[in-house]
């Protein structure tokens, strides 16, 4: 999975929002049919993507990290050591159970698990454990469990999860992020929750700032907004043979181009594309905050974009200054000149294959926390919030939530594409809510 954990934009779930379905419908996890009514949760963002989820018999609140990069869930459990983090205490759970050695659940499945399950002597007797490791060199570990997942409005549907005991994580997070219980992985491998529910379709739409955000599971996608939007499709890129550095479970598409204003930067196609290694796959992950490209691609979206940003935004000019180690196309100017500047940045596209994700604005600007240059410190620093994956320690482009925003997205697994079309992700979280 190549995204750094736990840097994101934090959908924090409002939980009077979790009924689900029109006219109190809610849809029937795994989703069966294709017309079926979708099951609507809201969420809010700050650092990374949420939704409220309720787990065990009976049922305990918690909150999780949406993660479309991930694939086995998990939920810091009743033993962990990050005392500052809500924990799902199983012991408390009648429907709980944690997989043994001797069970196929506690097996090998190839790119399911980062590495093989293990357990302690003697394996018919003791739990299969599991560990996970990140991009950003954070670890979870603990034991590969099931019980009872509740999103909404819907029945409760059985999966297998990582019960964390033991987690560590390189990032510092806020308050915000602490909060979340755990991950919930949407990925599209054997082990991921909506590959274990059999769930074909599902979307969201997230909200610029604060505001809340809308996550639509099951439903037919374009008619669950107030006004559908016209989605635009991208096919899925599927590789049949295993490469070393190609995950097979992303959701990976083709990467055709990219645009500073009206200007498509003279990338070769071979850049964009995978390599004989899978390397340079572009893959649309819910979990990273920012979006990444590889070397060659950023260096020429950041000349670019400085040339076309000459006159409006002055460049930091530290050249030894790098935000989150991936970061240095970044300005320094006070927050009033940055919006006055915002409404004429170029727009920067990604063109997909039939599809194109667009950023334009505020959108393209992020303001270095605890960072402030001139007199009194009347300047802030802001970098462009394109980052450089070989900086990052990546071998991939990623399409990171915060360009996601007011972005109608869908993953139709059923015809193996992912759709994209603008939105106003705070109406349709409003007009949907006061339906739900």
């Amino acid at each position: 999975m190549q995204r750094i954990l736990l840097l994101c934009l934090a959908l924090l779930a409002d939980a009077t929002a979790a009924a689900a379905g029109d006219g109190g419908r809610s849809l029937l996890l795994p989703l069966r049919v294709q017309a079926a009514p979708a099951n609507k949760l809201r969420f809010r963002h700050d650092v990374s993507l949420t939704v409220s989820v309720a787990v065990g018999t009976p049922p305990q609140n918690v909150t999780m990290v949406l993660d479309t990069g991930s694939e086995l869930s998990w939920l810091l459990c009743n033993a962990t050591t990050n005392s500052s983090a809500a924990a799902f205490n199983a012991p408390d759970s009648s429907t709980y159970a944690a997989a043994r050695c001797a069970s196929p659940d506690c097996q090998w499945r190839g790119r399911d698990l980062p590495v093989p399950p293990f357990c302690a002597a003697p394996p018919s007797n003791s739990s299969c454990r599991v560990s996970l490791s990140y991009a950003d060199a954070s670890s979870a570990d603990g034991v590969l469990a099931s019980d009872t997942f509740l999103l909404g409005g819907a029945p409760p549907v059985p999966a297998l999860f990582g019960c964390v005991t033991s987690y560590y994580s390189t990032t510092t997070t806020n308050s915000s992020s602490e909060a979340a219980t755990g991950l919930l992985g949407m990925n599209r491998g054997a082990l991921s929750f909506v590959t274990q529910t059999a769930t074909r379709r599902f979307a969201y739409c997230i909200a610029p700032g604060d505001g809340p955000g809308l996550l639509v599971l099951g439903g037919d996608g374009a008619g669950a907004t107030p006004a559908p939007p016209l989605l635009n499709y991208t096919p899925l890129v599927e590789i049949s043979q295993r490469l070393p550095y190609f995950d097979r479970v992303a959701y990976s598409v083709h990467l055709d181009g990219i645009r500073v204003g009206a200007a498509l930067l003279p990338i070769p196609k071979s850049v964009l594309a995978p390599d004989h290694t899978g390397a340079g796959q572009t893959m649309v992950d819910s979990g990273t905050q920012f979006t990444f490209l590889l070397a060659d691609a950023y260096a020429a979206l950041k000349a670019a974009f400085l040339d076309q940003t000459r006159a409006l935004l002055p460049p930091l000019g530290e050249p030894g200054f790098v935000f989150q180690g991936a970061f240095d196309a970044c300005f320094r100017a006070t927050e009033a000149r940055v919006a006055a500047a915002s409404r004429r940045l170029p727009e920067v596209g990604l063109v997909l294959r039939g599809a194109e994700v667009a950023v334009a604005g505020e959108k393209l600007l992020y303001r270095v926390p605890g960072e402030r240059r001139g007199v009194g410190g009347a300047e802030a620093v802001w970098c462009l919030t394109f980052g450089n994956s070989d900086m990052a320690g990546m071998s991939a482009y990623v399409i990171g939530h915060h360009h996601q925003q007011n972005v109608w997205v869908e993953y139709d697994l059923q015809n193996g594409r992912v759709g994209f079309a603008p939105a106003r992700c705070d109406l349709a979280t409003q007009r949907l809510g006061s339906r739900a």
